[in-house]
């Protein structure tokens, strides 16, 4: 049959034109309009379908028309913020401004609200563990899905034939989905074992590392972010973390510095002298420390490093002294402190970590340095203080010669002169320290358990019994104070002290604007302790209420000896007392103190008679 080509005379079938017809492979992605090729966008979850690639057949010419055709299209398909064709979660966004994309998108996500609140289950481990979506704040990010929209550029083509799928912007909080997948692990999981080298005495014991097995933050996060809309079961791996420093360094460092370090002394030079490094000081001062990541190091700790060496220090060493005041013909003076010198531990603990791995030659030079004083005169002088504001006396017999007056003397001579500024607390066994034979404290008797036995400092109650009432009657402010058990005539009922090492203390805080001065004195029958500041009452007097609750002492014979002290026995009783304070002719303030004494047994140093 005759064909007729565009108007041309008809021609034979036989004779008809042939054109050759060709399969065009048009290259197009083969993941979601967004999404790059071989993986996904910030925050995205699992890949969408894959599309194919489209292929056309093209005629002739006819590709060249076709070609026009969609570069005239460029336009419409680019019209608007975001590209026509492009939707995310189903919600068409192509072709819309941002604005209006957005709205558009946060519709979709209210209206699918209960979907995305539903509990998402997550496996860690052998536990799977419900996840709530606004615990974690695992939602989707809706300004940064638009933008992830408005940037996708598929290319004309596809823009012409249906629509492409933008995957949302996944946002989770790795820190609050960490903690929740921990507490699921639970057990199952295993921290990180450091290493370390540790001293029995003075024998290094390694400790070996050994990895963790846990969940990992960031990755705990995206693959949560990745699975949660996919609909498939999400799984968080588990990772082991091993230590930067491995079994076999630990190895080399107890063999090459830790043995060698502990081997022999440490001699250290200076220009006042030398001192001894023991190897136990060192055992305790050498210390190994290993980081987050397990990375071991170490280093000479300097401060346990002079408390090692503090039995010597006296030898090279020479103290700093404050400014003080000083009390002269009546009156209060500033004098200036005086600077001393002190070894420099802390270049010392560096100067040792090039001596300890030696087995010879084990010698260090030591510095001394300048140790300035505190408190400097400006300071002192700042303070206010005055005036006397307080003065108690308590007497003793014995005389000078007796341990226990001697006793007496030692602290007072310890205390004498010390500065407590406003606000401060000052503890009487702070100050002092252990009293000691070292210090010059002597055998004097002692109340332990109930009755009186020879002890260190005995006759040091004396003393506190004494700053306590300086300070009661200078108003200041009391913290810490036991009466003794018993009542000696020396002392006023209630309003007395005791102390003893370490346990019982004597503290008082200086709660006036001005500093305080403890100043102190005796004589061969009495100790004085003297508040100097600056007047904050008129007075502060004191009224004691009847005794009342007697009880009377019982008779205990002990067998006789040196340890065994005579009592005549002393009345118990219980007895309240008010520290009344005047200002301007006006009681403005009183203060109940309340004390029970026990009765003191008269002890006998013989042996008890028989029934």
């Amino acid at each position: 049959m005759p064909v007729s080509l565009y108007g041309k005379k008809e021609l034979p079938v036989d004779e008809r034109p042939t054109i050759q017809v060709t399969a065009v492979t048009w290259p197009m992605e083969d993941t979601p309009v967004g999404r790059p090729p071989g993986g996904t966008t910030a925050g995205a979850g699992a890949p969408g379908p894959r599309r194919a690639r489209r292929r056309l057949l093209v005629a002739g010419g006819v590709v060249v028309a076709l070609l026009a055709a969609t570069a005239g299209t460029g336009g419409y398909a680019y019209a608007g913020e975001v590209p026509r064709g492009i939707q995310v979660l189903g919600a068409e966004l192509g072709g819309k401004s941002r604005a209006e994309a957005t709205a558009a998108l946060r519709a979709e996500v209210d209206r699918r609200a209960a979907e995305f609140t539903q509990p998402v289950p997550v496996r860690v481990a052998d536990q799977t563990v419900q996840l709530d979506p606004a615990g974690i704040g695992l939602a989707i990010d809706v300004p940064a899905t638009v933008e992830a929209a408005a940037s996708a550029r598929p290319d004309p083509l596809r823009r012409l034939f249906g629509s492409h799928p933008v995957d949302p912007v996944v946002v989770v909080d790795s820190a609050k989905l960490d903690a929740v997948l921990r507490a699921a692990l639970g057990k199952q999981g295993r921290q990180m074992t450091m290493p370390g080298i540790r001293f029995t005495g003075t024998t290094p014991k390694p400790v070996y590392p050994a990895p963790s097995r846990e969940v990992d933050a960031e990755e705990s996060a995206r693959v949560v972010r990745d699975g949660w809309l996919t609909g498939q079961p999400i799984t968080v791996p588990l990772v082991e973390k091993h230590p930067l420093t491995t079994r076999e360094e630990v190895d080399r460092l107890v063999n090459e510095l830790a043995k060698p370090a502990v081997a022999g002394p440490v001699r250290v030079t200076t220009s006042s002298g030398a001192v001894t490094i023991a190897p136990r000081t060192i055992a305790t001062s050498l210390v190994f420390t290993a980081d987050k990541a397990g990375k071991l190091t170490h280093k000479v700790d300097a401060k346990k490093l002079r408390a090692g060496l503090a039995s010597q220090l006296s030898k090279i060493e020479v103290e700093p002294k404050d400014a003080r005041v000083l009390i002269e013909g009546g009156k209060p003076k500033v004098v200036p402190g005086t600077t001393g010198r002190q070894l420099d531990t802390e270049a010392l603990s560096t100067a040792l970590l090039d001596v300890l791995p030696k087995t010879d030659g084990r010698e260090v030079s030591g510095t001394l340095k300048a140790s300035e004083p505190e408190t400097t005169p400006e300071e002192v002088a700042k303070l206010g203080i005055k005036e006397r504001v307080s003065t108690f006396t308590t007497r003793f017999t014995g005389g000078l010669s007796s341990p226990r007056s001697q006793n007496i003397v030692t602290i007072a001579k310890a205390v004498d002169g010390a500065v407590v500024k406003p606000g401060a607390t000052f503890s009487l066994n702070g100050h002092t320290g252990e009293r000691s034979y070292a210090k010059g404290y002597r055998d004097a008797p002692v109340i332990l358990d109930g009755k009186l036995v020879p002890g260190v400092g005995g006759g040091t109650s004396q003393f506190t019994t004494t700053l306590f009432n300086a300070t009661y009657y200078a108003g200041l402010e009391d913290v810490e104070h036991k009466p003794h058990s018993y009542w000696f005539s020396r002392y006023p009922p209630v309003i007395e002290s005791t102390i003893f090492w370490p346990d019982l203390d004597f503290k008082f805080r200086n709660n006036t604007p001005h500093g305080v001065v403890i100043d102190t004195s005796y004589t061969a029958s009495s100790v004085t302790v003297s508040i100097w500041s600056t007047r904050i009452w008129d007075s502060v007097k004191t009224e004691w209420s009847p005794r009342r609750n007697i009880t009377k002492p019982r008779t205990i014979y002990l067998p006789p000896g040196p340890s065994c002290i005579a009592t005549n026995g002393i009345d118990g009783f219980t007895q309240d007392a008010w520290r009344i304070f005047r200002k301007d002719g006006k009681e403005v303030r009183r203060e109940k103190f309340s004390w029970t004494y026990q009765a003191e047994p008269r002890y006998l140093c013989v042996k008890q008679p028989a029934s």
